[in-house]
């Protein structure tokens, strides 16, 4: 596992030796980042379930503003800081319950979900953002999820713009459209 471009571009990422967290295949990644293009720049990222912290670092290392790194699991906290040490990169790090986080934690400009596949937590998590409402306007939410997953749609002012398969992962993207 690498990061594709950018200021940390070729750096290695240490991967869990437990497989308990599920990272994010580069293909899978690189794709995401196709999908993204030029919506990265100046954002304010927040990498939900952030395992090794890879999503988050390759927006920063593609010049993002900003970056809040979340996950439950300490381990993978660890992991997320010596990544962005290893890349030169500095973010918030934060051991925490995601839906929790999300009640509390702010805007953003891009949003990773990509919790355990069998957790149940896509349809909290997304629910939560669509009440407390943390998404900038023309802001974007991945969600990665298992290809067969059906993901939950979003009231107004968010809608899914459109589902992305690659292998077994489906890809969705979701956007808060302007209240005007």
């Amino acid at each position: 596992m690498r990061v594709i471009t950018g200021s940390a571009r070729g750096r290695r990422l240490k991967t869990p030796e437990n497989y308990d967290i599920r990272p994010t295949t580069d293909n899978v990644k690189e794709a995401v980042f196709n999908i993204l293009q030029f919506d990265v720049e100046g954002r304010r990222v927040l990498d939900l379930f952030a395992g090794t912290g890879q999503m988050g670092i390759e927006a920063l290392s593609r010049g993002a503003k900003s970056a809040v790194f979340i996950d439950r699991d300490r381990a993978a906290i660890g992991i997320v800081k010596e990544n962005l040490k290893a890349c030169g990169l500095s973010a918030a790090v934060l051991q925490t319950d995601a839906v929790e986080y999300l009640k509390r934690g702010g805007r953003f400009d891009l949003i990773f979900v990509d919790p355990p596949y069998d957790s149940g937590l896509y349809e909290p998590v997304l629910q939560t953002i669509n009440l407390v409402d943390i998404l900038s306007e023309g802001g974007i939410i991945i969600v990665e999820a298992r290809r067969t997953a059906t993901l939950p749609t979003m009231e107004k002012p968010y809608r899914k713009v459109k589902e992305y398969l690659y292998g077994k992962v489906k890809i969705c993207t979701y956007t808060r459209e302007s209240s005007v």
